[in-house]
């Protein structure tokens, strides 16, 4: 919220990051949608947190005599936004059924306030807990390095700028270094939109933790050298047999890391499951704009700039996710603990997790 106006949601505008700290003001849900949809947040949980702001703003906007037509709008044109994202639809399913059952306005506002403000807070506690259990598996690998850093090799951005603080796969790194455990990390630049290279990088680097960024296609030379300890990455929507959706590019690391022998760990908060979803097969996959692939950004003379990288007519094909499948990953690292990427291995940790209808 904007510190002295409850009716201004105030964000981070990442795409001016890492040189510039740019902060932007929503005013109503139609605004929120576009924060969203053009990625000036991003981050599963952070697309979850702001879409439910963007209710909260839609109730206070809505026409006193006609405020569930108004909402139902809102939510449909929130949801549109992104689809690979479940903590999108989670949110606004929470959202929903709350609001949806009271018929006064005010009631609706104080409503769906304090349920935005719960998803803020709920996110920084299961960010921080899941920090928790991944240090200790940080820690096992401290005993066998005897002092030597620990190289971490990460891919795109599940840092504190993709949730409210702490991030998912960042917060053991950040545990980590607050303990006085020697990490190092491999940044992945995360092509087409380098979020790894411009914000992973940026929040490290406020952090004082040791880090190079790499270029995509590097990681698995590195791990033939022996250079990687633990892979350590985000989610954007998880099944319940534990398929990963995330960041394209993630599956070519985890097949890398299991050639090599490698721990690949996967850090999932609760509301990143799919319940719905009995494999990865039935994770929507993101595609974008080719422009984020033939053109690519960056500052000069000062000034946010956009450059061609490709010959102009040439076509591009810009997926934005890709599907890890279970059998790769190591475990899942949740604020519940540590289980293993099957859908035993998640009920065992989650025995209260919704049975897919499927």
């Amino acid at each position: 919220m904007h510190p002295e106006d409850d009716h201004v949601v105030q964000i981070v505008d990442q795409r001016h990051l890492p040189h510039r700290l740019v902060t932007a003001n929503l005013e109503s849900y139609h605004q929120a949608a576009t924060a969203i949809r053009e990625m000036w947040v991003r981050g599963a949980p952070l697309i979850g947190a702001t879409a439910a702001y963007g209710c909260y703003l839609a109730a206070l906007q809505a026409p006193k005599n006609d405020v569930t037509p108004y909402l139902n709008n809102a939510f449909a044109t929130l949801l549109d936004t992104r689809p690979t994202a479940v903590n999108l639809s989670w949110a606004i399913d929470r959202m929903r059924k709350a609001l949806l059952e009271i018929t006064s306005k005010e009631d609706m506002i104080i409503l769906s306030k304090a349920i935005a403000q719960d998803i803020v807070e709920e996110d920084v506690r299961i960010c921080r807990d899941i920090g928790i259990h991944g240090l200790a598996l940080i820690e096992s690998i401290r005993l066998k390095k005897e002092g030597v850093p620990i190289n971490i090799l990460t891919h795109c951005n599940a840092g504190r700028m993709a949730t409210v603080e702490w991030g998912t796969a960042t917060s053991p790194i950040y545990r980590a270094h607050q303990q006085g455990i020697p990490v190092h990390i491999w940044v992945d630049e995360t092509r087409p939109r380098n979020q790894g290279a411009r914000i992973t990088a940026w929040e490290l680097a406020q952090a004082k933790i040791p880090h190079t960024i790499i270029v995509d296609n590097a990681g698995g030379l590195l791990m033939q050298q022996g250079k990687v300890d633990l892979c350590l990455v985000g989610t954007d929507r998880t099944a319940l047999n534990g398929d990963v959706g995330n960041k394209i590019g993630t599956y070519l690391k985890a097949l890398a890391a299991r050639d090599n022998s490698i721990p690949f760990y996967v850090a999932v908060p609760s509301h990143s499951f799919d319940w719905n979803a009995v494999s990865g097969s039935n994770i929507p996959i993101e595609e974008r704009s080719p422009e984020e692939v033939t053109f690519i950004s960056g500052l000069r003379d000062e000034q946010m700039c956009e450059v061609r990288l490709a010959p102009p007519g040439s076509a591009a094909l810009n997926y934005g996710f890709d599907i890890t499948p279970a059998r790769l990953v190591t475990g899942l690292i949740t604020e519940r603990g540590i289980c293993k990427a099957s859908e035993k291995g998640i009920r065992s940790l989650f025995p209260d997790g919704p049975v897919c209808p499927i």
